[in-house]
């Protein structure tokens, strides 16, 4: 094999490798490798707020409920609970 064949061996290697790497990434973002698929989300995060460099809480909202989190190095510890206020709007919904 002379260095033209290398050439196109290594290109067809890149090319491939690239195609599933995109596909893989496509199919990620479209929610396609998700046990559950395209079924409606239960868990959501709210709000986040950084406390500093290694903490930070967020109100994460399950269901009809919103629990108040603090995320850091040493463990994470709900702070709080509570019903939510209002149904998470759709995307593109807006308020009137």
């Amino acid at each position: 094999m002379d260095l033209l064949d290398w050439a196109r061996a290594l290109f067809a290697l890149i090319a491939t490798l690239a195609l599933i790497a995109g596909a893989a990434y496509a199919a990620r973002r479209l929610g396609m490798l998700q046990p559950g698929g395209m079924a409606p989300k239960r868990m959501r995060i709210t709000e986040t707020l950084m406390l500093d460099t290694r903490r930070r809480m967020v109100i994460v909202r399950v269901d009809e409920r919103e629990h108040v989190m603090l995320l850091g190095p040493a463990g994470d510890v709900v702070v709080g609970e509570m019903a939510a206020k209002e149904p998470p709007l759709a995307s593109g919904e807006t308020t009137t």
